[in-house]
């Protein structure tokens, strides 16, 4: 797959194995995939270490098949859910012509809740997200993913947008909620890594 997303799953204590989501992304022969993979460390008594990648189905509100997204892990009161958001996609099989069949379109800017547990995935609408952004940078702490920057396939624009979405995970139904936050930068395809508690760094990009 070229064009993945990736995210760590860290157990919450030292003794739980990390574990990777992977979703999306393209295949070499230039289709975009929906599936979704959970892959892991597992070491053998010979102490040789071999990745074991398992496909994960989902029910619900399935994510359509996207690149150039991002997925994250949140946690709130004990419970981890995966958060998928933006991308882009083909346009529709039926608005497609023969000009068009593999033009891209930004995907919709709905926010995916993914639970690996129980295998159910459930869309969010926020008025806050108004494009669909591709290539954005985001980071997850705690129960808060920040996304930062982005580009607008539509506009052909990066706005220097920063949003903070909230994940509440309580008994119920979770609670997810947007606030656009001062301080953005007009960036795309950048990579960013976490160096501390409460520290990132952010490199190259458009």
């Amino acid at each position: 797959l070229r064009y993945p997303a990736v995210c760590a799953v860290r157990g919450r204590t030292e003794s739980e194995k990390c574990q990777y989501v992977i979703h999306g992304g393209k295949t070499p022969n230039n289709e975009l995939s929906d599936k979704i993979y959970v892959m892991s460390i597992v070491c053998k008594p010979s102490k040789k270490i071999t990745f074991k990648c398992t496909e994960k189905e989902l029910v619900g509100d399935v994510p359509e098949a996207r690149y150039g997204h991002t997925i994250n892990t949140v946690h709130s009161r004990g419970k981890s859910m995966s958060v998928i958001f933006g991308g882009r996609s083909y346009i529709p099989l039926g608005q497609r012509t023969t000009e068009k069949w593999n033009s891209v379109v930004d995907c919709m800017p709905h926010v995916f809740l993914v639970d690996f547990e129980f295998g159910c995935c459930t869309s969010y609408i926020l008025p806050e997200l108004q494009d669909g952004l591709s290539f954005h940078v985001s980071i997850a702490r705690n129960d808060t993913i920040y996304i930062l920057g982005g580009h607008s396939l539509e506009n052909n624009i990066r706005p220097p947008n920063l949003y903070r979405l909230k994940i509440d995970l309580p008994l119920g139904s979770p609670a997810v909620s947007c606030t656009i936050l001062p301080g953005g930068i007009s960036v795309s395809s950048a990579l960013v890594t976490q160096t501390g508690d409460k520290e990132f760094v952010m490199v190259g990009g458009y």
